[in-house]
């Protein structure tokens, strides 16, 4: 798989515009079949930053009034400090 079938969009919330200011992590939507590894060369590569740590989770499928919101991967990526993927944190 090539870095942008890995990663999917980012996630963009309170929590992890938060994240991203005052930690250095930045919250990705990835493919469900990618491990750490290949997280880690897809976000190096996107955008040229060195990841110093990735974690990911499941998050589960969730019941709406008409069918269901299927599951998905995040991944939430700690870069080395100094160092900002552009267009992510306003």
């Amino acid at each position: 798989m090539s870095a942008y079938q890995i990663i999917e969009r980012p996630v963009i919330t309170e929590k992890s515009t938060k994240l991203a200011r005052l930690y250095d992590q930045y919250t990705f939507e990835v493919s469900y079949q990618a491990n750490k590894i290949q997280i880690k060369q897809a976000v190096e590569k996107a955008f040229d930053v060195d990841v110093l740590k990735v974690n990911t989770s499941i998050m589960p499928s969730k019941e709406r009034r008409w069918g269901h919101k299927p599951a998905w991967k995040k991944a939430v990526v700690t870069i080395h400090p100094g160092q900002v993927i552009e267009g992510f944190v306003a």
